[in-house]
């Protein structure tokens, strides 16, 4: 099962740079920002939900990046977003604590969290841990319920 996860995520990586690459996924002049990704304080908005988080936007080739960080703007974790396929990525102290449709973890012990960021396309929640780490969950905008949008059935 391992096998088959991981080649599903090679698939998802795969699919996000072609659509990177694609002409169809230009960005109008105006968007989300192209660096600054897994900075502590990057110079774009804070579009977070939550007084709790800051989350980060920025954008290219047609593929969104999120970015969330602690109020002492610690990079927590960061995922790319593309037509309904998450990848996580490896930045931030939690970025092994991050699920996605695609990347799905175990449920956590904790469940107790808040939503940081929503829109149409995107949902993420933060489930802070009991031992001080954090699990996030990015998942499709239309999901009731994140945890379960992104857990494995062990």
């Amino acid at each position: 099962m391992h096998h088959a996860s991981n080649g599903f995520a090679r698939v998802a990586a795969v699919g996000l740079l072609a659509m990177a690459l694609s002409p169809t996924s230009a960005l109008a002049a105006g968007g989300p920002p192209v660096t600054g990704l897994g900075q502590a304080w990057p110079n774009t908005t804070d579009v977070s939900a939550s007084p709790h988080w800051h989350v980060y936007l920025f954008q290219r080739g047609g593929i969104r990046y999120f970015q969330i960080n602690d109020l002492n703007g610690h990079v927590r974790a960061a995922f790319a977003a593309a037509q309904g396929s998450f990848l996580g990525l490896p930045v931030g102290v939690d970025a092994a604590g991050l699920a996605t449709p695609q990347e799905p973890l175990p449920a956590p012990a904790s469940k107790k969290g808040e939503i940081v960021y929503q829109n149409a396309d995107v949902k993420v929640l933060v489930a802070p841990q009991a031992d001080g780490t954090l699990r996030l969950f990015a998942a499709n905008g239309d999901c009731t319920d994140p945890i379960e949008c992104t857990s494995r059935i062990q």
